[in-house]
Parts: C-alpha cells; sequence; structure tokens
C-alpha cells in the first residue's frame, strides 16, 4: 500500500451548523455539496462533513461516546504570530479555543482550537519565528 490520504470526513452532529462553520466563517472553498455530505478542497486533501449517526452506520460501528477521540488535524503557518491569529479567526468564526498559541515541547510553536462538534485543530509553527 502506498500511504497517502485524499479524504478526511468529520462525522458531525448538525450538518447545516457545521457547513456554516466552515463554508461561511472560516471561508472553506467548496468542492462538491450533495443534500446529506458537503466536500471542501484543501490543496491535494479533502474534508467532508457528513452526518454523525450514518458515517457510524457507514462503518458499522455505535454513535455513541463523546471526550477525545485520538485525532486531531492541523494547519501549519509560517510563524508564531500567525499561529495566534489563525486562532483568533477560529473562535472569531465560532470555534471554541482549546488551548492558546505557545511553545510546544517539540520545539515549535501551537494551539488548539474546537469547531462544533469537538473536532480537534492545532494550529502550528514548526520553525522558531
Amino acid at each position: 500500500m502506498e500511504p497517502y490520504i485524499t479524504l478526511v470526513t468529520l462525522g458531525v452532529s448538525d450538518l447545516e451548523r457545521s457547513i456554516e462553520f466552515y463554508r461561511d466563517r472560516l471561508q472553506f472553498p467548496v468542492r462538491l455539496q450533495l443534500d446529506d455530505i458537503i466536500f471542501f478542497k484543501l490543496g491535494e486533501l479533502q474534508l467532508a462533513l457528513y452526518p454523525w449517526d450514518s458515517l457510524a452506520e457507514d462503518a458499522t460501528v455505535p454513535s455513541e461516546g463523546n471526550g477525545f477521540r485520538g485525532v486531531t488535524l492541523a494547519h501549519n503557518v509560517e510563524s508564531y504570530k500567525r499561529v495566534d491569529e489563525v486562532l483568533q479567526e477560529a473562535v472569531e468564526a465560532g470555534a471554541t479555543l482549546v488551548k492558546p498559541g505557545q511553545r510546544a515541547d517539540w520545539g515549535g510553536y501551537s494551539g488548539y482550537f474546537a469547531d462544533p462538534d469537538g473536532h480537534l485543530w492545532e494550529v502550528a509553527c514548526l520553525q522558531g519565528s
């Protein structure tokens, strides 16, 4: 198998609310929107939003459960200042600030926000600046 990720699908509890958050507030570019799924074009990767229960059903797993899911999405930027700006932009768009930007143990600078369903996004800068 050649390791290559082309699509990340997030299960969401309220599709319209999540579309508004990602499309209208964060201004993610729409690639395709159907009745119960939307795809955003993020460079070579696509992000899809699909109803939580339907996604669980498709994967044949229970939809119950909460808390940390063992997955974060990351957005890398060019400077420490930009990390803080992106975190602020996300909060202004309706995200919840989980961890403000700060120096990370791995040597860079990062912070986290959560989307309306609690999916964690890390905003990070790998180099000091």
